[in-house]
């Protein structure tokens, strides 16, 4: 098992290391399952995302996830929020997430209403409230503004059209790829479509030129390591590589398999 280093990471570590734009790992968490959570922050991932959206967690188990991820001491955590909803993304934040992914974002004015939200008057309209966040990021906002994250998701037609001027807002960390629902926005009849795959990949390239333009960090949710590891060689940022759910049902099937003699 791999222990965390004495080294604990900070909110404040992980966004600068995504402003200079340097290569982050990160695990992507579905179930409300802080034990397992736990566990997986000690593996030496950058980054364990809380899935709000998608995710079998309601509030209460985002805030057992973020404490869990703490407690593993090897990774930040954050929040791919529900919607791009200031309440939502602030109640993200004041649990002590490092910083949050926005779904849908269409425009560059949802992406200008997404970093307004994560940030503390003068820079945003995010209220005063921390909870959680103060033991974890800071309890002053002019401490607290330069160490959240803020990464748009680019999924939609919309975004990818306006993926330029997105990357170009200001305060924007990044954006990520949600890669099912950009498939589809693309003409695919289903998520990993072959039918779109040359499209799909050229508005992979389209982003990840859009945000090394702007300067800004580009992420993707990838299937397995090795697809991660093909995704940053070709330049993105950060990568995530599954989820606690996918993991545990295929282990399970392999195991399976293997006391059948199938393997």
């Amino acid at each position: 098992m791999t222990t965390p280093s004495d080294a604990r990471p900070t909110a404040r570590d992980f966004t600068d290391r995504l402003r200079r734009r340097e290569r982050a790992f990160g695990y992507w968490v579905v179930l409300d399952a802080p034990v397992a959570t736990e566990r997986l922050a000690r593996l030496g991932y950058d980054y364990v995302c809380v899935d709000g959206q998608h995710g079998l967690v309601e509030y209460s188990g985002i805030l057992r996830a973020l404490t869990a991820i703490d407690a593993g001491g090897g990774s930040v955590g954050l929040v791919r929020v529900g919607a791009n909803d200031p309440f939502l993304i602030g109640q993200a934040l004041d649990a002590g997430a490092a910083g949050v992914i926005v779904p849908l974002v269409n425009s560059a004015d949802d992406a200008a209403r997404a970093v307004s939200a994560s940030m503390y008057p003068p820079l945003g309209t995010r209220s005063y409230g921390p909870m959680r966040s103060a033991l974890r990021v800071g309890p002053k906002p002019p401490d607290v503004n330069p160490a959240i994250a803020c990464l748009a998701m680019i999924e939609t037609p919309e975004g990818l059209e306006d993926v330029e001027a997105i990357c170009a807002v200001p305060g924007l960390t990044g954006v990520y790829v949600g890669p099912s629902d950009l498939s589809i926005a693309v003409g695919g009849a289903y998520p990993g479509d072959p039918a779109v795959a040359d499209v799909f990949e050229a508005a992979l390239l389209r982003i990840r030129e859009a945000a090394a333009a702007a300067g800004v960090a580009a992420g993707i949710h990838t299937p397995a390591g090795a697809d991660a590891a093909r995704r940053l060689a070709e330049g993105f940022t950060f990568a995530t590589v599954s989820s606690d759910l996918t993991h545990l049902e295929r282990a399970a099937a392999d195991h399976l398999a293997a006391a059948r003699g199938e393997q």
